[in-house]
């Protein structure tokens, strides 16, 4: 049988083994335990010798088709879910990081996770290396002095900046440290860092996995000797994805694809128009010829996707202004939906850090992240014109 294509995976993998009584679409599961009579054969599914579902905080029939389903489309050997993309990021970190030990990334991953390198890791007696996020020399070089963990975020949240996978697995797996990417902005669509040497993916599955701002979610894929410790750790703490959400997640997954197609298409076209709207200082989008890593991005990933960001002048006071007058967009803290969302990273990515630390981060207070839904174009960029143009001037002479 010939390769199957990403578009029939969504919609087909990992789903059949959950089917029941003739049913075509996996069930929700929402029983808490599962039973057994025979006693021996409980044994052995509680310490995993056996497949089998013992308790919900564990694993579950619905979640599992979840996270087969994704582990399929990264082209991962495990999976593993968990109630949130943030308890994805947390709970790989704590598995694998004990005092003592250290940790390098980039400055400009997700709020969330920033907190996580700033704030909690060091009080853990970790240390923790922010590097420039596109100066892989300088990532190399900190990686070389010896790491347990190379954490990169490609594209970043909200700049959408790139780093090189594969030349930055290179350089982890010489140093022997493990290399975790969060692919969420990238989707396996567009992305697989798994083929591009990357150890581990993980997922905020709330965004374009799941698609319909309705379920939240995460999940880590990657060997089954990496995955598993993460799983043990994850069903000991606790934070397990529900069964409804799982249901949710899975169903948004079957359109995954054509919702991606269509969202790398308007973000490509926004962000063209926007860097001919006067009002606009910048347009940060991998898919643009001038964005700094353009020739990465084009190397390694399928498509650009539908996230993209753009600064205004007059800053915080024009946002303010702007964003009330969009009639086809959420002005909400999410991304990756059916619907366009937009709103400034004060108030959504960074929320959590200071203007301060934001600015550290090259992120301007008017900056606005603008995720890109499957609206037709001509109504998005036309709801764009109309925003713009009732924009008071003296905004933009006051710059």
């Amino acid at each position: 049988m010939k390769k199957v294509s990403m578009g029939t995976k969504a919609i087909w993998a990992g789903e059949s083994d959950y089917l029941a009584f003739g049913a075509t679409q996996v069930p929700v599961v929402h029983s808490v335990s599962f039973g057994y009579d025979d006693m021996d054969e409980w044994y052995e599914v509680a310490i995993g010798n056996k497949e089998g579902h013992i308790y919900g905080r564990n694993t579950n029939p619905t979640s599992q088709a979840f996270e087969d389903k994704v582990k399929i489309l990264e082209g991962a050997e495990h999976a593993t879910s968990f109630s949130t993309g943030m308890a994805a990021i947390s709970n790989t970190l704590s598995t694998y990081l004990f005092p003592g030990d250290r940790i390098v990334s980039i400055k400009d991953t997700y709020g969330g996770t920033n907190k996580i390198f700033t704030e909690f890791l060091p009080k853990m007696n970790i240390d923790v290396c922010l590097c420039d996020t596109g100066d892989h020399e300088a990532i190399e070089a900190e990686v070389a002095k010896g790491c347990k963990i190379l954490y990169l975020e490609t594209p970043t949240n909200p700049t959408v900046k790139i780093t090189d996978i594969a030349r930055m697995a290179k350089a982890g797996k010489e140093a022997g440290a493990i290399v975790i990417v969060d692919n969420t902005f990238a989707t396996p669509i567009n992305q697989n860092p798994l083929e591009l040497g990357a150890d581990l993916v993980l997922h905020s599955a709330t965004k374009f996995l799941g698609g319909h701002a309705d379920a939240l979610g995460g999940v880590l894929v990657g060997p089954k000797e990496l995955v598993e410790p993460v799983y043990h750790y994850r069903e000991i703490n606790g934070a397990t994805i529900d069964p409804m959400a799982a249901y949710l997640l899975l169903r948004g997954m079957k359109t995954l694809k054509l919702r991606i197609k269509q969202q790398n298409e308007n973000a490509m076209k926004i962000a063209e128009y926007l860097k001919t709207v006067d009002w606009v200082d910048d347009v940060f989008y991998p898919g643009l010829e001038e964005h700094q890593h353009h020739d990465i991005a084009k190397e390694q990933m399928k498509g650009f996707g539908g996230m993209l960001s753009f600064s205004v002048k007059g800053g915080v006071d024009t946002v303010r202004h702007l964003l009330p007058k969009l009639q086809f967009a959420n002005r909400a803290a999410n991304l990756g939906s059916v619907e366009t969302i937009v709103g400034p990273s004060r108030t959504t990515s960074h929320v959590e850090c200071t203007p301060e630390e934001r600015k550290a981060m090259g992120i301007p207070e008017g900056l606005i992240r603008y995720s890109a839904g499957i609206e037709d174009i001509e109504d998005l960029i036309g709801d764009l014109e109309q925003a713009f143009q009732s924009l008071p001037k003296e905004l933009y002479t006051s710059v």
